[in-house]
């Protein structure tokens, strides 16, 4: 009976994860999407202000502008399509694996070392006396 409901749980955090992993994504590419948007009107904006606004009409800066800008894009789109299929929900857990594994071994070692600075066989004969 109780197995049953362990089961269960472990399902439904299971499910949980890959749930919370999707909406991470999409939350992902929402603001990739959003940023595209915000470079071509931005890029627009900018050649109005250089070309029919005449703002700086002598030197053509809004290329460097939105070049530079074109390279933060470059970097949001490998951040969000390629970073993330090597880091991961996959590469998450195994991070968090090994981690816990490196706590763990640390806690025994201070659990030895504790257990010979005082063992228990000289506290329990204090007590006793």
């Amino acid at each position: 009976m109780f197995s049953k409901d362990k089961v269960k749980s472990e399902i439904g955090i299971e499910q949980h994860e890959l749930l919370e992993n999707a909406q991470k994504r999409i939350k992902q590419k929402k603001r990739l999407y959003l940023h595209f948007v915000i470079f071509l009107i931005g890029s627009v904006f900018l050649i109005l202000v250089n070309k029919i606004f005449k703002y700086g009409e002598e030197y053509d800066w809004f290329l460097w502008a939105i070049t530079a800008w074109g390279f933060l894009f470059v970097i949001h789109i490998i951040n969000v399509f390629v970073t993330q299929k090597f880091m991961g929900l996959a590469w998450e857990r195994q991070q968090r694996e090994k981690l816990v594994l490196k706590q763990k071994q640390r806690i025994a070692e201070l659990q030895k070392e504790i257990e010979t600075d005082f063992p228990l066989s000289i506290i329990n004969k204090k007590k006793e006396e």
